[in-house]
């Protein structure tokens, strides 16, 4: 047996499907649909695709999740037939958020989509955070003042990049590694991404090289145990505005 035919035999049992009926849907034999969930045969790959597309459950889920565990309704599905674990919950309710941590951070870049990597991160939970796929980030470097080493961004999952907002921080998972930055504007290439410390210079990330893209939420200080959500940054950046616009009319 196999976790794929142990998921189209569930998958069927939720839609009260005979195997003749679903053989039927898929063009094929019911003895040849039967070893599928048997585990007897494997299908190519036309037969995946029309199984993909009659339970709408991505290749992925189907042959590397066991999707038993899960409510199919909060599995998040990624562009490219591509998926994110499902949103998963501790005993009190609570969304896990996975961690990534110092030590992991350079496998995530070549792990992010393995739902085994995936699985294997430790997980924590914020209450305040929910309706979303939320994943926590370490910061590195002096270039996204105050955060420093020793901090965690946590962020929420962004599907598309025409969901960028500018102004806005955002995670981005690249080829070369992970990088918090402030979004500024796109074009069908890349995007111009900027650092709060004025040392260093805007640049830009070739959409080519984007793997994830996953909007701050949150920040955890692990040193001082301090955590920031979003709606706290936002009041304190508009306080250091008002500040800026008091001292530049004191110039005046």
């Amino acid at each position: 047996m196999s976790i794929f035919s142990d998921n189209i035999r569930f998958l069927r049992g939720k839609k009260n499907l005979s195997q003749q009926k679903t053989a039927d849907e898929l063009l094929i034999t019911r003895g040849r649909y039967a070893k599928y969930e048997d585990g007897h045969s494997e299908p190519p790959i036309e037969i995946l695709l029309r199984l993909s597309k009659y339970h709408k459950v991505s290749i992925d889920l189907l042959v590397g999740i066991d999707i038993q565990k899960y409510p199919l309704d909060e599995i998040v599905k990624l562009p490219e037939n591509r998926i994110v674990l499902p949103i998963k919950v501790d005993k009190t309710g609570e969304n896990k958020i996975e961690l990534v941590t110092h030590k992991a951070k350079m496998g995530y870049v070549n792990g992010y989509d393995d739902p085994e990597f995936i699985e294997g991160l430790q997980h924590i939970s914020l209450p305040f955070l929910r309706n979303g796929k939320y994943r926590a980030f370490p910061a590195e470097g002096d270039s996204m003042p105050p955060y420093n080493d020793g901090t965690y961004f946590v962020g929420k999952f962004i599907e598309s990049r025409n969901d960028l907002k500018a102004g806005k921080t955002y995670i981005f998972v690249t080829k070369e590694g992970i990088v918090y930055k402030r979004y500024s504007v796109q074009n069908n290439n890349s995007s111009l991404v900027k650092s709060d410390n004025d040392f260093y210079k805007s640049y830009e990330i070739e959409w080519s090289e984007v793997r994830e893209i996953w909007e701050f939420a949150a920040s955890i200080n692990t040193k001082e145990l301090i955590v920031e959500n979003l709606e706290f940054q936002e009041i304190k950046s508009m306080f250091n505005e008002i500040k800026i616009g008091i001292d530049h009319l004191k110039t005046q």
